[in-house]
């Protein structure tokens, strides 16, 4: 496998400096990460991919090396979409791919609400997206994401990870991997960047007003291709893999199953590199 060395870069958006990385060589594949995952996230997943495509990768604003200018103003899942449509256009002048798993996701359903056009395909894997969900679950949904922030401001990560991995149905002690994973400790900075998903992104998750109906039509007018994902482990009564289903149901269209569950793209990254590329390359493939 010989894939071109990545390369960082910087981009200056409203409000922010973006980072991000670039690596390989073809079609624009912009990886956009789950929880509190940056560019560094999916670092066994890149260079499986570099060989077929220019996979982009990033820092959310406000995670790791992507600084705000105000960091008290709230981060809105508008700002995130805004911010994938400027990465994108920095880097092609051609509608992009865009696989998403989890908060990326749903990132990446709202930018084919806000910004028609500009991805040709989204995988869109277990998004976390209440306003997908039927009233009760939906509500249910917010609770949840609220709970664990209560769990957090009231005792840290220590209260908040056991709170995560039950809302995602993740067993960290179990769940199986592929060999030889590059290790992700909890380092200061991850700990930074999951207080920051936890108290900022989820509010943007819980307040934002995308309906779905936006979404398809905006699909639909400019021919974007949707392909909804869930883990094939995960757990059918997780919220994220419901809102998978729902959105299927709004294509009218099966979701692909991917391996392992929610975190399944860094659990099994050879695995998906292969899936991705068989969907991303074949359309009639699902």
């Amino acid at each position: 496998m010989l894939t071109t060395a990545a390369t960082s870069h910087t981009l200056s958006v409203p409000g922010a400096t973006l980072h991000y990385r670039t690596q390989g060589s073809g079609p624009v594949l912009l990886l956009s990460q789950s929880g509190e995952g940056d560019a560094d996230r999916t670092v066994d997943l890149v260079p499986h991919l570099a060989d077929a495509f220019t996979v982009v990768t990033y820092d959310r604003r406000g995670l790791s090396r992507s600084t705000l200018d105000t960091p008290a103003r709230p981060v809105t899942m508008a700002d995130h979409a805004d911010d994938t449509a400027r990465l994108l256009a920095a880097v092609t002048d051609e509608p992009a791919l865009m696989a998403g798993f989890s908060m990326g996701a749903a990132i990446g359903l709202q930018t084919v609400a806000r910004h028609p056009g500009v991805l040709s395909t989204l995988i869109a894997h277990e998004p976390v997206m209440p306003n997908l969900l039927p009233e009760a679950d939906r509500a249910e949904h917010v609770a949840e994401l609220r709970a664990i922030q209560e769990a957090h401001a009231t005792g840290g990560l220590t209260a908040a990870f056991p709170a995560i991995a039950r809302h995602l149905g993740i067993d960290p002690a179990h769940d199986e991997t592929e060999a030889g994973l590059t290790p992700q400790p909890l380092t200061a900075r991850r700990e930074a960047n999951f207080a920051f998903f936890i108290g900022t992104e989820f509010t943007a998750v819980t307040t934002d007003g995308l309906r779905p109906a936006e979404v398809v039509r905006a699909a639909t007018r400019t021919g974007t291709r949707i392909v909804p994902a869930t883990g094939r482990t995960t757990r059918p009564t997780v919220h994220t893999y419901r809102c998978a289903l729902a959105l299927a149901a709004r294509l009218g269209t099966e979701p692909v199953r991917f391996p392992g569950g929610h975190n399944g793209n860094t659990a099994f990254p050879r695995a998906t590199a292969r899936l991705l590329k068989d969907l991303l390359t074949d359309p009639l493939k699902r």
